[in-house]
């Protein structure tokens, strides 16, 4: 399996960003799919996941602004990122995995499969 995270870019704060995650080699529609985020010199943290079911599950500190729609047709999953603020910036990461229970979703060692990153700057 290989993702391809795509999309980043240099933004505002206030603007907005939608970022890809491709997967190839096995369908999307059957794994949980998340997105995590690493700024330097700090540990990868949780953004957000979507179940095969369909449920989503978000960050606190990214709640109400960002969302994560997928699409099972593109085998793609997406984060859009609405109203960024500088604390946003980080490198992008979207995992995949096929048997993640509710409890590990915030972890990111419980995902099989990593895309390679997408670097996000919000800044004025």
């Amino acid at each position: 399996v290989q993702l391809q995270a795509s999309g980043g870019g240099l933004v505002q704060p206030g603007a907005s960003l939608r970022l890809s995650c491709a997967a190839s080699g096995r369908t999307f529609g059957s794994a949980t799919v998340g997105w995590f985020r690493q700024a330097p010199g700090k540990e990868r943290d949780f953004v957000a996941a979507r179940f095969r079911s369909g449920s989503a599950y978000y960050a606190d500190s990214v709640k109400g602004r960002f969302t994560i729609p997928r699409d099972n047709a593109k085998n793609t999953v997406y984060l859009e990122m609405n109203s960024l603020k500088p604390d946003d910036t980080a490198v992008y990461y979207c995992g995949a995995g096929w048997s993640l229970i509710l409890s590990s979703i915030r972890s990111a060692s419980a995902y099989d499969y990593w895309g390679q990153g997408t670097q996000v700057t919000v800044s004025s």
